[in-house]
């Protein structure tokens, strides 16, 4: 049997919720107020009871808002990261994962050949930074030079930097798979030298940090690699790539029937 519907708010209390945007307490209120009534919960419990639902509701709606405005490239979270299988070593992801480094401000640098777990794991680590409360900013180098240049018409440029530099942890991508010209290393240098020692930069690349003068100009990329590296977390990985091995095994795809 269905339990009974509680009673609708009375139209002057919904009015003043709205009013003061408080759209969870408004959506529990009902519920709670049946509850406080059946089980005679005095006033400050039942105001208790709404203000935390208050609470979690925006809560939740801010991490959802965040994860959008991240912008991750596939969704993923640690959740789905095969910790036993990784080249990193455990001590490292399980001190990586608690993300105090975020709080230091300290940067990390995850490389190694394409398909063992770079980005996975640091989009797990992006979306449990999200998860903790804090801001995150998701860019290839591709898109954050499109992003910077489309800033650079309009003069723009130092008030965009300035609004990626909100998030606490800024995230490039897939470095080194095409070279980089003038306009990517200055864009890169860019966010690096703006973030230096108040946020956290997270860089995945086939390459080094110290071969990112092999795809981009000497000089930026010397002066880029001083300021990323010099508070950073520099992790290696190593062996066949998952996705390869995935499609070898004929687990890349459904069977077909």
């Amino acid at each position: 049997m269905n339990a009974p519907t509680p009673p609708a708010l009375p139209d002057e209390l919904t009015d003043i919720l709205v009013r003061l945007r408080l759209p969870y307490i408004r959506r529990a209120a009902p519920e709670v107020l049946a509850v406080a009534r059946s089980q005679r919960w005095d006033a400050a419990e039942v105001l208790r009871v709404l203000l935390l639902e208050e609470a979690a509701g925006r809560d939740a709606a801010t991490k959802a808002m965040r994860r959008r405005a991240a912008g991750f490239p596939s969704g993923k979270t640690l959740e789905s990261w095969r910790e036993a299988t990784s080249a990193i070593p455990a001590p490292t992801q399980h001190s990586l994962i608690t993300l105090e480094w975020l709080g230091r401000a300290e940067n990390l640098a995850l490389c190694g050949p394409s398909g063992t777990g770079k980005t996975h794991f640091v989009e797990g680590l992006a979306a449990a930074a999200i998860e903790a409360g804090h801001r995150v900013a998701w860019f290839s180098l591709e898109s954050l030079t499109a992003t910077i240049g489309r800033a650079r018409v309009d003069g723009s440029v130092s008030r965009v930097i300035a609004r990626i530099c909100r998030s606490d942890l800024i995230v490039i991508d897939d470095i080194g798979m095409l070279p980089a010209g003038q306009e990517a290393a200055e864009a890169f240098y860019r966010v690096v030298d703006a973030a230096y020692e108040r946020r956290s930069v997270a860089v995945t690349s086939n390459l080094h940090p110290s071969g990112f003068d092999t795809i981009m100009p000497k000089t930026l990329a010397t002066a880029t690699v001083d300021r990323l590296l010099h508070h950073a977390h520099v992790v290696l990985t190593d062996g066949a790539s998952y996705r390869l091995a995935e499609a070898t095994a004929g687990k890349g795809v459904m069977p077909l029937g």
